[in-house]
């Protein structure tokens, strides 16, 4: 509603401020017009003296420069026909053109081609002959037919390439915009995976660790009281990792740098977590995963913390298995629940969507399904090559 209220007060204040500048144009190219002439034309004694006509012809076709932005044709072709009457009443010559030649580049600049050149063709017929039609100025000279013809074809060829400039410029302000607002939409995208993941994850343990302590806080409190300090380590971590995510958004990293980054140095804190919650995980690693590239690093810790989420949501205490190889060309990542497994209608569809978006985004992908002795499996290849 702000927005909708603060909208038309700066389009209109925009307005506002074209509409002064172009009226303070306006009497200054009537101001150069009416007094350079008035002084040249005292020069010209075969020409008619300046008077009120004279003045109100240059003055009407400065001033309708003032409205050169909303009607940029009618202008164009009013300052023609005041600036072609001044010219056949024989009035002094002088700087007359100026309000034509504003009024010119203006039709130009927003893309009225036809008329722009339609009123250069015509006036170079009608500025050469119609003083001769009048009895006041001699048939025009083959010099100046090629004079006048020549200015005319370098006015228009300088009106087209500053349209040209004009349009590039937007065009590429166009562009620039509409990147700037693809990498805030990915930058969205992204904090809401980590949002979705940090939260999804810890969410589940202290769901799974509530039950528990509610389950033994009457038979076995010690071990309930087990379960509620696990709550409270893992509602500690959520906290801190929603709080680095936020710093992130807010463009604030000097706090999310002194706690480490999520990563695969991280997987045996990540699987101590899921086993307080009673999910007993075997892990098996091949190859070195140290100097992963960051985001790969990121998005690995990412996939298999989403999969155990899901066990842990889907499957209850169970057992899972998690392999991870590295080889010369990619990172797989393979994590295998051996209980009862969960299928898409379990309601995973978002966290294994959110998985496979993040590999796309490397060119990786994630495969997830039942597994064919029971369970499920997610299965995640990572190409290393990712330049990031």
């Amino acid at each position: 509603m702000r927005n909708l209220a603060v909208l038309p007060w700066t389009n209109w204040s925009a307005r506002y401020e074209h509409w002064r500048f172009d009226i303070a144009l306006a009497l200054a190219i009537a101001a150069i017009e009416i007094v350079v002439t008035s002084f040249v034309g005292q020069h010209q004694p075969e020409r008619r003296a300046i008077d009120a006509g004279g003045i109100a012809l240059l003055v009407a076709g400065a001033g309708a420069l003032a409205f050169r932005r909303e009607y940029p044709d009618g202008v164009l072709v009013f300052t023609k026909i005041a600036t072609l009457l001044y010219w056949v009443l024989d009035y002094p010559r002088g700087p007359i053109f100026l309000a034509l030649i504003l009024a010119l580049f203006t039709s130009m600049m927003y893309g009225r081609r036809l008329i722009a050149w339609t009123v250069l063709c015509t006036g170079f017929v009608s500025f050469l002959w119609l003083p001769y039609l009048f009895g006041s100025e001699p048939a025009p000279s083959t010099p100046a037919i090629l004079i006048l013809g020549g200015w005319l074809l370098l006015l228009g060829a300088v009106a087209e390439f500053a349209r040209v400039r004009r349009e590039r410029s937007i065009e590429s302000e166009r562009i620039r915009q509409e990147e700037t607002r693809r990498h805030i939409s990915e930058e969205r995208l992204q904090i809401a995976r980590e949002l979705h993941d940090v939260l999804a994850h810890n969410i589940s343990l202290i769901n799974v660790q509530a039950g528990v302590a509610l389950h033994l806080i009457d038979e076995r409190p010690e071990q309930a009281r087990t379960a509620l300090s696990a709550i409270k380590d893992v509602s500690k971590d959520t906290l801190r990792e929603i709080r680095s995510v936020l710093d992130m958004l807010r463009q604030v990293d000097q706090e999310a740098l002194r706690s480490p980054s999520p990563s695969l140095a991280r997987l045996d804190e990540l699987i101590s977590r899921a086993e307080t919650a009673g999910l007993q995980v075997h892990t098996e690693i091949t190859g070195d995963l140290h100097g992963l590239p960051a985001s790969l690093d990121l998005t690995a810790f990412r996939i298999v913390q989403e999969a155990l989420t899901n066990i842990l949501k889907h499957a209850g205490q169970t057992t899972a298995a998690i392999h991870i190889t590295r080889d010369e060309r990619e990172l797989t990542l393979q994590i295998d629940d051996y209980g009862r497994g969960a299928t898409l209608q379990d309601g995973i569809g978002k966290g294994i969507l959110g998985m496979q978006e993040r590999a796309a985004a490397l060119g990786g992908v994630v495969e997830a399904g039942p597994r064919p002795d029971g369970g499920f499996r997610v299965v995640a290849r990572l190409p290393l090559n990712t330049g990031q």
